[in-house]
């Protein structure tokens, strides 16, 4: 720990508020979550938070103390079918648990972290959100355990996190079209940025060297169907088009169907398509959509354990720990040799 110019020993409110520029009830009412701040001011008293190092002490214990004990679940949008899996798992595990859930949307401003800091929580489990490193600085100071699902980039923190095999069910996707004797192949990636999208093309592109396949053509269409269908098309439509196409997420997968049909392909006829997640639309999918499952619902559901266990002081390790579930090929009708 670096001195900061003030108390020696563990950090005060008045060594965060010295580097901040500011006061102490101001430092006091940024880390309990006060509205009453400028965002330039809570950015700064986050920021020399992570500087000096400081964590609050214990938790407060208020008159609800002997209520159930309650987390937050922070999430970007509450839209479709992937984030209700997840929100499933949280509250089956919580509920077990006895732990009550409060759903934060994480906008753009960044005000999540206060809001959280109002409550009395005993944790957060974050779901594609990347926290900045003054998010982090802010949870860590008010001792408020963080389990990540599905980071979007590498974390800029030390923090448990819960994912899928995301190369491994990409290999497997390739494999499965080799398998049938394709040997033409596109990819629909999501964010150019996004972890798990990179994970699952590199993967595919793993099975394809290791077979000797010529590279495949990559486009991205940032997890959207009708962006996805446009950015494909111009493959769909030229001479040496590929017999098939994987989708790194279902709904994009869906976005390729959409091309093809505008283009006069059939699936799987003309076109094999293989898709990413296995949310409810793959099955509902004309043909059922091949894809690659993941354990929505087992995320949520690892995540609130490993967030319980670190709160009641069972994350002492020195290495957060990582836990990776199994993704697997579920075959449906949406693939077949080519003609």
């Amino acid at each position: 720990m670096v001195d900061q110019g003030g108390s020696r020993g563990r950090p005060t409110l008045s060594d965060v508020a010295r580097v901040a520029g500011t006061s102490v009830p101001t430092v006091s009412k940024v880390l309990r979550g006060g509205t009453d701040v400028s965002p330039s001011t809570r950015e700064r008293v986050m920021d020399a938070v992570r500087s000096v190092g400081y964590a609050r002490g214990g938790k407060t214990q208020g008159p609800d103390a002997d209520a159930p004990a309650m987390i937050d679940l922070v999430v970007n949008h509450v839209h479709g079918t992937w984030a209700n899996g997840v929100l499933t798992g949280v509250e089956n595990a919580a509920t077990t648990a006895n732990v009550d859930v409060v759903i934060t949307i994480a906008r753009e401003d960044g005000n999540w972290v206060s809001r959280l800091l109002r409550r009395p929580s005993h944790g957060a489990v974050v779901v594609l959100v990347d926290p900045a490193p003054s998010h982090f600085a802010a949870l860590e100071a008010a001792r408020i355990p963080v389990v990540l699902v599905t980071p979007m980039s590498e974390p800029s923190a030390p923090v448990a996190r819960v994912g899928v095999t995301n190369w491994d069910g990409g290999r497997s996707a390739a494999e499965h079209l080799l398998s049938l004797g394709h040997r033409r192949f596109a990819v629909v990636g999501g964010d150019r940025t996004h972890l798990y999208s990179r994970a699952r093309i590199d993967g595919f592109r793993s099975a394809l060297d290791v077979s000797g396949t010529p590279p495949c053509a990559v486009v991205h269409g940032n997890w959207d169907r009708r962006l996805a269908a446009e950015a494909v098309a111009p493959l769909l439509s030229a001479p040496d088009r590929p017999t098939a196409v994987f989708a790194c997420s279902d709904l994009m997968a869906v976005g390729v169907y959409d091309a093809a049909e505008k283009l006069g392909l059939r699936v799987p006829e003309d076109l094999s398509v293989v898709g990413f997640d296995d949310v409810p639309e793959a099955s509902w999918a004309s043909p059922p959509l091949t894809t690659i499952r993941q354990p929505i619902s087992e995320m949520g559901a690892v995540a609130v354990r490993l967030l319980l266990a670190s709160s009641d002081g069972g994350g002492a390790a020195t290495e957060p720990p990582r836990v990776d579930l199994s993704t697997q090929l579920v075959v449906r009708r949406s693939t077949a040799a080519p003609r």
